[in-house]
This record gives C-alpha cells, structure tokens and sequence, in this order.
C-alpha cells in the first residue's frame, strides 16, 4: 500500500509519520502532484496558524491537488480546519471541501482555558461505531483522544463524532472519501492506532 503524507509547512507530521510505522506503513512525504494523486491513502496532519499555511498551501497549488483527490484522504487538527471553507484565524479562506467555518474558542467561565489541551471523549454518532464500517469503528466504550488547539469546527452534517469543551463541537467529519479529526490520532494511545487501522482499511 502506498501512503502519502502532504509535506507542508506545518509542525508536527512526523509524529503521524513514525505512528503509520508502528502500523507497519512506510508513508512518503511529498508535495508532488503525481505522487499525491497516486496514493492510495493521503493524510493530510499538522499543527500551525491557520492564514501563513493557507498561503503556502495555495503559492504551491497544493489545494487544488487536495480537491481532486479520489481516494481516502485524512486531515489531522489543521488538516481539519483547513478542509473547511473558512476560519476565524486570520480570516483565512480553506480548501473548501467541507462547506463550514472554523470558529475561535471564547473562555465563558474562568477556568475555560484556550487552547483546549489534552484528553477529551469522543461522541461517536452510533452508524459511524458499528463493526465493519468507516472511521471510527471498534473504539470501544466512552473512546477518549488528545486534543491541542484553540478553533473548532461548529456541529454540522458531516460530523460524525463530537466533543464537548465550552460548547459541543465537531471532533470528526466525513464527506465522500474525505476525513478528518480535530484531534490527534498519532498521540491518542490505542484509540488513536485503531482510527489509524481504520484509515489504512477504508
């Protein structure tokens, strides 16, 4: 199997890149065209600011090989945020395949700390945690993942796990052969490897 990470200029891809490893993958980093296109599974992770990576993402077209991608695609925290239309950070316009806004997290209470950092459950819309079937299957019971980050994706109809911290927010989306977690598979023990098997298996 050929697994291709999109090298761009975000922090943290070879954490994701040592997990997929440990699955017993030997994932390749790249920004070339043809071998993105010829993948056959693509994550797209990362951590950053929102505007500064759009704008590499676009000087280097890599959002117009994002949309035509026709195999299962995975978006990691950013890659989340950036596979929607819009986001508050830095008023940046995204990749646009999920048609939503990233919103900015606003403290209610004193002890609303933002960003929102560490261990969150995981909500899991019930056809989305049956055996046999996408993403977030054979999690078990009250899944619990790892989260870092101060945006969110607002309920919508592609979620298919949520979150609960100020508000109820998505933790996962799914449209067509696209993917995504807000939080991070590759340091959510072995929650996070199972979402990676189920990646991997699509």
């Amino acid at each position: 199997m050929k697994v291709a990470i999109v090298k761009y200029n975000a922090g943290n891809i070879y954490s994701v890149e040592n997990a997929l490893r440990r699955a017993g993958v030997n994932p390749i980093l790249t920004d070339k065209a043809e071998e993105l296109m010829s993948a056959d599974k693509v994550l797209f992770p990362g951590q950053g600011e929102a505007s500064t990576t759009m704008a590499y993402i676009h000087e280097h077209r890599l959002d117009e090989i994002i949309r035509n991608l026709r195999q299962p695609v995975l978006g990691i925290c950013i890659g989340q945020q950036l596979l929607c239309k819009h986001s508050e950070e830095g008023d940046t316009e995204g990749i646009g395949i999920f048609p939503v806004s990233v919103k900015r997290f606003l403290s209610q209470r004193h002890e609303d700390k933002v960003p929102a950092m560490g261990w969150n459950r995981l909500n899991i819309k019930e056809e989305n945690n049956k055996a046999g079937k996408g993403l977030l299957m054979n999690l078990g019971n009250n899944p619990y993942a790892y989260f870092v980050h101060s945006f969110y994706v607002p309920i919508c109809e592609w979620t298919i796990a949520e979150a609960n911290y100020i508000l109820p927010y998505s933790a996962a989306l799914h449209k067509e052969n696209f993917y995504s977690t807000q939080f991070h598979p590759e340091k959510s023990g072995k929650v996070g490897e199972q979402i990676l098997k189920n990646f991997l298996d699509l």
